[in-house]
């Protein structure tokens, strides 16, 4: 099961390794938390849909996410408390935190409720969410932080918590040669940007407890990014790192391991290769 906070964080986040789970058989359930209203728009025909006009990006992007999904192989898709209970509150600092219907706003304990209800039908063994900062900072992943740690709590408490909880990470070595590899590119999605503790996310490397290897599903990443167009124009870095470095930089995805026992792994870290390494089969 992963916890998201908004249709494409998905994709961008985790995309390689839905698909390689979905191709393997196993179930792979994704809960998002809000519609994604305040995202921007890359569209300009759409951009009525914005929040200052006729305020239905959230439901554009409801079948953006139903394209995503379809392209990643995913087939259980969800939303927390139903779709659009909860609201995108935007960056951190902005005035739609304080809207009333934001998951900024949210009760953890109620957002939780509504989570665990789904985990007692699925019955996950592994939860993948963000970090205590939300990756980067997002109010709303955050909040998906809080809501995805407090069910699994609860669903401990019940008997049927999942057996590892990972959240997403990127390590400072992947970082480093980014900024390399782009060093001379005139799309470069590192410019201006020098050392490390500029960027506001980044794991030294023997925090990070699994590396998955999605390069084999790296066309369905893509494919996916493709479906949300209202967020990812056609001349986004993501597509610049797709191109010139796709296998490498786009179809392998990192992650910390925040509950449950490390399985076996390899590198000088013991990076696992399977989120269900050490999981009974």
């Amino acid at each position: 099961m992963l916890v998201h906070a908004h249709p494409d964080d998905e994709t961008v986040g985790t995309g390689a390794t839905m698909a390689l789970y979905a191709a393997a058989g196993v179930e792979v359930t994704l809960v998002t938390c809000t519609l994604g209203e305040e995202g921007e728009i890359h569209v300009p025909e759409l951009e009525l849909l914005g929040p200052a006009e006729a305020d239905q990006l959230g439901g554009y992007r409801l079948a953006e996410l139903d394209a995503a999904c379809a392209a990643l192989g995913i087939t259980d898709r969800r939303f927390l408390g139903g779709a659009g209970r909860y609201r995108d509150s935007g960056m951190m600092g902005l005035e739609t935190n304080k809207h009333p219907r934001s998951f900024w706003q949210a009760d953890v304990e109620e957002g939780a409720g509504h989570l665990l209800e789904i985990m007692r039908e699925v019955r996950p063994q592994v939860l993948v969410t963000y970090d205590e900062n939300g990756f980067y900072g997002h109010p709303d992943h955050i909040q998906a932080h809080r809501v995805a740690m407090r069910a699994a709590e609860l669903a401990t408490a019940e008997g049927f918590g999942p057996a590892k909880i990972y959240w997403t990470a990127m390590p400072k070595s992947v970082l480093e040669a980014g900024i390399s590899a782009f060093a001379q590119s005139s799309n470069n999605p590192f410019e201006g940007i020098e050392r490390i503790e500029d960027f506001p996310f980044g794991t030294p490397d023997e925090k990070i407890a699994a590396r998955i290897d999605g390069t084999d599903q790296h066309e369905a990443k893509v494919a996916a990014m493709r479906a949300h167009a209202t967020q990812i124009p056609d001349t986004s870095w993501l597509y610049s790192i797709a191109g010139n470095f796709g296998s490498e930089f786009m179809g392998v995805e990192y992650y910390t391991l925040a509950a449950g026992q490390k399985g076996p792994g390899d590198g000088p870290y013991g990076w696992e290769s399977d989120l269900f390494a050490g999981l009974p089969v």
